[in-house]
């Protein structure tokens, strides 16, 4: 085994996060956005470290102060993602009454190529959800626009080699087994999504940097604004000017630019973004195979997920029949997307809850906020999973005339509520996992879960046991619950306290500019290794010690 590598002894004790008055009078939180955050925060830390308070009073209170915070986060955020995630749907389902191949092409579009360039462009934006979410509780505001063009730059860059993937995706369709007719409709439809791409390069960044302010309204109305837009503009598409698959799906491109733009004109024009944005700068371009690095992690960990999903529909157009099994299992995926989408609001809100309680140095809450948004993200997730049940047998006939595609539907909606509740969980410790920076442990995770578990165990039941999508759709199951059985057990594990003296001690060393870190993370143990820096986390304590 290597020696340790210890830092210079003037370097042993990281620096605690900067005080107010040491902090120049351009970085205090100048909003009153950013004040009224600021105390909550601050409330809420001192009242879970007050031992004078009784215990049910406590937590009444806290409750009271965290469920303030994450709807004002989560809310927004729910509505952001469930409108970006209801374009693709919309765009779906007008080009599933064009005829059941048109829905095949689509579908798989959606699910299976769009899905591929929507987990690496992500992926690699929740880089930006780290940082941004760390340096705003820190108070290092300046830094939060130099993170939001390095990632556009550094995704844009990322985005010309996904153009490769979508100009050859029906010949890759079928070197991967699907048929030629429905490899040339979903080819179709993906020459339309290229300009998409570039959309996610600037789109992902520019949410991250807002939502890591707490500014998440103003995104919420630009999106239902363009929704509606992009609904009107599908209809004329499809109905009136009938340009097919191409014309649908290049609406949809036109719509997330346009959601953009108006993102965009908000950041410049917005005095609460006067301190986190102050123009363009050459600094966006310094440092990018670091922060290239650094992104890598985070655009594993979630790629691998959306990926996941993109296994079992390409194994499902495999199967017999794979016209009515490829269209009732993307119907199921995509009314899973569109929970998942309430379920990432919370990511979302977990994330920066979490990203800004260790950069403000608050291990009390940001546990607290872990142990809240879960909850409240599993109580959702049950009712919407009930709401599937009651509805199993019209849900389908939204997406298609064909009763027998509806029927498919139906008998997979079990499996899909079962999901659906999982779904409650997991996305949301993946979303504390990206405000603590543990992207590279939930990426392994990802890997065993998934792609050990999941997608094996659901090609053995779907072709060897003639399970059908059925039993693709166990298999998907059983990773989802592998995953989330590890994800709550290593969240309950984290010692809150070390993960707030972890981030002082890498902020210090990313400041003094030294080498990039490599972060490699287990359950029970954290290292940091670079030339300088050897870092080991020798203790956890549970959750349970929030109160103590």
């Amino acid at each position: 085994m290597a020696a340790d590598h210890h830092p210079p002894s003037d370097l042993h004790t990281p620096p605690p996060p900067p005080s107010p008055a040491a902090t120049p009078l351009l970085l205090h939180r100048s909003s009153s956005l950013g004040e009224s955050h600021a105390e909550a925060s601050d409330q809420l830390e001192s009242k879970l470290s007050d031992p004078a308070l009784p215990l049910l009073k406590r937590l009444s209170s806290c409750s009271g102060i965290e469920l303030k915070l994450l709807f004002h986060l989560a809310g927004p955020c729910i509505v952001v993602y469930v409108t970006g995630f209801m374009m693709s749907m919309f765009t779906q389902i007008f080009s599933g009454h064009l005829g059941n191949l048109e829905l095949a092409g689509a579908s798989l579009g959606n699910n299976g190529i769009q899905l591929f360039a929507f987990g690496i462009m992500w992926g690699l934006g929740s880089a930006v959800e780290t940082l941004c979410g760390q340096a705003y509780g820190a108070q290092k505001y300046e830094m939060l626009g130099i993170y939001l063009q390095r990632s556009f730059v550094l995704l844009s860059l990322v985005g010309l080699g996904i153009v490769a993937v979508y100009s050859f995706a029906k010949q890759i369709l079928m070197f991967l087994g699907q048929s030629e007719e429905i490899a040339s409709a979903t080819g179709l439809y993906v020459y339309g999504l290229i300009p998409q791409i570039f959309a996610y390069a600037a789109n992902f960044p520019i949410q991250k940097f807002l939502q890591a302010q707490s500014i998440v309204m103003p995104n919420a109305y630009i999106s239902v604004a363009v929704l509606m837009v992009h609904l009107g503009m599908s209809w004329v598409v499809a109905y009136k000017l009938g340009v097919g698959l191409l014309g649908a799906s290049l609406a949809l491109s036109l719509s997330w630019w346009v959601l953009v733009g108006l993102q965009f004109w908000y950041i410049v024009r917005s005095e609460t973004c006067r301190d986190t944005w102050t123009g363009f700068s050459v600094q966006a371009f310094h440092g990018l195979w670091d922060f290239f690095k650094l992104s890598v992690a985070s655009g594993v960990m979630l790629a691998l997920e959306q990926w996941y999903l993109d296994v079992l529909v390409l194994l499902a157009g495999m199967l017999e029949n794979p016209e009515l099994s490829l269209d009732s299992l993307s119907i199921c995926a995509t009314l899973m997307g569109w929970f998942f989408m309430i379920s990432m609001g919370f990511n979302a809100a977990a994330s920066v809850r979490v990203s800004n309680e260790l950069g403000a140095g608050h291990p009390k809450s940001a546990a607290f906020s872990v142990i809240m948004v879960t909850g409240v993200s599993f109580l959702v997730s049950v009712i919407l999973a009930i709401l599937v049940m009651v509805f199993r047998d019209v849900i389908g006939l939204a997406f298609t005339e064909g009763q027998a595609v509806s029927a498919a539907v139906s008998d997979l909606c079990p499996l899909l509520a079962i999901t659906i509740v999982f779904n409650g969980v997991q996305p949301v410790l993946s979303g504390v996992a990206v405000g603590c920076g543990w992207q590279a442990f939930v990426a392994y995770v990802n890997v065993i879960c998934y792609y050990v578990v999941g997608v094996p165990f659901g090609a053995l039941l779907g072709f060897h046991f003639k399970m059908g999508a059925k039993g693709i759709w166990t298999g998907l199951l059983s990773g989802t619950i592998c995953q989330t059985v590890i994800l709550v057990w290593v969240t309950y594990r984290t010692d809150w306290k070390k993960e707030v003296s972890l981030y002082n001690l890498l902020y210090h060393y990313i400041t003094r500019k030294l080498p990039a870190i490599e972060i490699f993370i287990s359950s029970s143990t954290l290292h940091i290794h670079s030339k300088y820096i050897h870092y080991k986390k020798e203790e956890n304590t549970t959750l349970a010690t929030i109160f103590i």
